[in-house]
């Protein structure tokens, strides 16, 4: 039940952030075209979460877990959107890797203030700085952000062009049926990666603890290493890709993990090479994952940033609830072996190889032509 719990924000964002993301391209009011999602989906939120320490029962628990899901799929897309929004193309992967860094550092912020919370005031402490924390960020939205009205994503007169494409299945459809199939390779790409690595990463302290013989307290704090990795390397990875474009950075990124995967299955027996092996991992991740968003804003349309926002969302979401469930399938159906995770992931990210294959960059060869234009003159 635990475990089914924990999978809702990803299911609720599969069906709820593409609509959300599409919707908030045809919102313009007062308050701008994301922050009124922001104004609606936070205080439900807030109030889920806030309600959680409070339950009395298992079934209030869960209800309250599901209203703050619900809440936060309200305004994740939109929030997301923004990196499309307030960053010109050239300044996405770069913007984004400090995004994920910054988000990272909360999350781990996150944990060592909760338990000094907790410990001093016990299990509401948390759940009421939370709410705190979160209260003070709309208001830092609300009051400093300015939406660009004049930008082509703020343009009523484009966005009354897509009126007709509205919700996940029409969007889809529009996606498929694209004469361009660079934005649906790069969808796929997204779906088949983070299957593979969402399948290892949900079982890596087992295989530390199974099949390493790590104790389990260690093995949570190993396993993190590839995290604290990636977030070294985002910002960094944004700028190699500002260099060389996304579509290569990420395919280096991925041929860069599948030897590493394949390395994991074949060779590593202890602590040591493990954790040599996470930073590997968080490295050549961050080439990926930094520039993965990004990349479909260059696939897909400037006015349509929500949508597309959504569609990238569906996609990650979806390999995010599958990849855990068929890599333990795989696990279970083979003894246990928590080594065949990484055949799991390496099979899945080959298949992202061959799809980035089929992905043109057009940013990127477009700013090389302007480039080359302009030393010729």
């Amino acid at each position: 039940m635990a475990m089914f719990i924990m999978t809702w924000d990803n299911i609720i964002n599969i069906f709820v952030q593409p609509w959300v993301g599409n919707r908030s391209d045809h919102t313009w009011n007062r308050f701008g075209r994301r922050k009124p999602w922001i104004l609606l989906g936070l205080p439900i939120a807030l109030v889920g979460f806030i309600s959680i320490p409070l339950a009395q029962s298992v079934i209030a628990v869960a209800v309250f877990i599901l209203v703050t899901n619900f809440g936060m799929a309200l305004f994740r897309s939109p929030v997301v959107a923004w990196l499309g929004d307030l960053f010109k193309p050239d300044e996405r992967s770069k913007a984004n890797g400090v995004i994920n860094l910054m988000g990272g550092a909360a999350g781990v912020l996150s944990y060592v203030l909760g338990g000094m919370i907790f410990n001093a005031f016990g299990r509401m402490g948390p759940f009421i700085a939370g709410a705190i924390a979160m209260t003070v960020a709309l208001g830092v939205v609300v009051a400093f952000v300015k939406e660009p009205k004049d930008r082509l994503s703020g343009s009523t007169e484009e966005t009354g062009k897509d009126e007709s494409v509205k919700g996940l299945i029409p969007n889809l459809k529009a996606v498929f049926s694209s004469k361009d199939k660079s934005i649906l390779f790069i969808l796929l790409s997204i779906f088949f990666w983070f299957t593979g690595f969402n399948a290892i990463e949900t079982g890596l302290s087992s295989f530390a603890v199974f099949s390493l013989g790590i104790k389990p307290g260690t093995a949570s704090i190993v396993a993190s290493v590839a995290n604290l990795s990636f977030l070294a390397f985002c910002i960094p990875s944004g700028f190699i890709a500002t260099k060389i474009g996304r579509r290569k950075t990420i395919i280096f990124g991925l041929l860069g993990l599948l030897p590493i995967f394949a390395i994991s299955y074949f060779l590593v027996s202890g602590l040591v090479p493990f954790v040599i092996i996470l930073v590997l991992v968080g490295f050549f991740w961050s080439w990926v994952n930094v520039n993965s968003l990004p990349l479909v804003y260059d696939l897909g349309e400037e006015h349509r940033i929500g949508a597309f926002t959504g569609l990238y969302y569906f996609f990650s979401q979806t390999a995010a609830v599958l990849g855990p469930v068929l890599g333990g399938l795989l696990v279970e159906y083979t003894g246990y072996d928590y080594r065949n995770l990484f055949i799991f992931g390496l099979v899945f990210l080959a298949f992202a190889v061959l799809t980035m294959l089929k992905v043109k960059d057009r940013h990127h060869e477009e700013k090389k032509r302007l480039e080359a234009a302009n030393g010729a003159q």
